[in-house]
């Protein structure tokens, strides 16, 4: 089959296309045939090293498809079966083998590609709204980097609980993404002070949740932008790791700051069932669209984090086998 692997940690350069083996799976264990695989930012992070993988290695967490085969002891599924995974390694192929605990049905009106694009997203936004930070009617919430895959998914959902949206973008084309999605309101923070527009819009009260995923160059404007005894979640790196900070930098407003993964939110079989059921539930209610913004043919993965990593991509990006 064909696969990518990282042949070493490094740049987007270190992506090779190899034909392995089909893998067979062992007890408690699906092959799944991927129909469409996701490009996520974490996938930067293990080829670059920041999280640290033993190499060579196929990277890549997620991936939809249909179930081949099945190991010893698997009643969870049947050959046939529509399923979408995140958090196994190896997705970056043809086919995979997974965890049958780990999988999950996807239900009929939902599209393998739109599984695929949105689980693992989907699902950060799910914890992020819902159980890491409790969006509620009238609360005034951040999102950083709101034109991207998981941004997209945090507008949406977070207008579905009544909150009041705040959305920052690097560009005029993506700031029309943000209001067609239904920000209320939309800073460009490549010509704009993102926390002193914050202070305006809020009269000066600040939001009660920041959602940043960008990291080191939003931490200072994240941070301001609080409310008393708001919250700042910061969740990933794309412009790399938040700084570290003292304590009592947080006093001034009795501030909260979580440095949160998912992967600790669906630790066990029944959590993860409950996240993708609360997603599918809301991409099938059309409260929340997810959007490929792009794809790429799964041998071309160079190019797609190049295009990742150089901010040219909008919404969700697949890699199609």
């Amino acid at each position: 089959m064909l696969a990518v692997q990282a042949i070493r940690t490094g740049g987007p350069e270190v992506l090779e296309v190899v034909d392995l083996p089909l893998p067979s799976p062992g007890p408690g264990q699906i092959l799944v045939r991927h129909h469409a695989v996701a490009l996520n930012y974490i996938d930067t992070y293990h080829r670059s090293g920041l999280y640290p993988v033993k190499t060579p290695l196929v990277i890549g967490l997620e991936a939809a498809g249909v179930v081949e085969s099945v190991g010893e002891a698997v009643t969870r599924f049947k050959v046939g079966d529509r399923v979408g995974y995140n958090g196994t390694m190896g997705a970056y192929a043809e086919a995979a083998v997974v965890p049958a605990d780990r999988a999950v049905h996807v239900p009929e009106d939902v599209s393998l590609e739109v599984a695929a694009a949105a689980l693992l997203k989907g699902m950060t936004a799910e914890f992020l709204v819902r159980r890491c930070f409790h969006v509620k009617q009238g609360d005034w919430v951040l999102v950083h980097a709101a034109a991207g895959g998981v941004g997209q998914i945090l507008i949406q959902w977070c207008k579905a609980l009544g909150a009041t949206v705040v959305a920052t973008v690097g560009s005029t084309a993506k700031a029309a993404i943000a209001r067609d999605l239904g920000a209320d309101h939309v800073i460009d923070y490549s010509q704009e002070d993102v926390a002193a527009q914050v202070a305006e819009l809020t009269g000066g009260q600040g939001v009660a949740v920041v959602y940043d995923g960008v990291g080191k160059d939003t931490w200072e404007a994240s941070l301001a932008s609080l409310a008393r005894r708001g919250m700042l979640v910061t969740f990933g790196n794309a412009s790399g790791p938040a700084p570290a900070f003292p304590p009592l930098a947080l006093a001034p407003k009795s501030a909260f700051v979580t440095r949160p993964k998912l992967f600790d939110y669906i630790v066990t079989t029944e959590e993860l069932d409950e996240s993708a059921q609360a997603l599918f539930a809301v991409i099938a209610s059309g409260a929340v669209k997810i959007d490929i913004g792009q794809t790429f043919p799964l041998a071309e993965a160079r190019a797609a984090h190049e295009a990742l990593e150089g901010r040219r991509t909008v919404g969700a990006t697949l890699l199609l086998p």
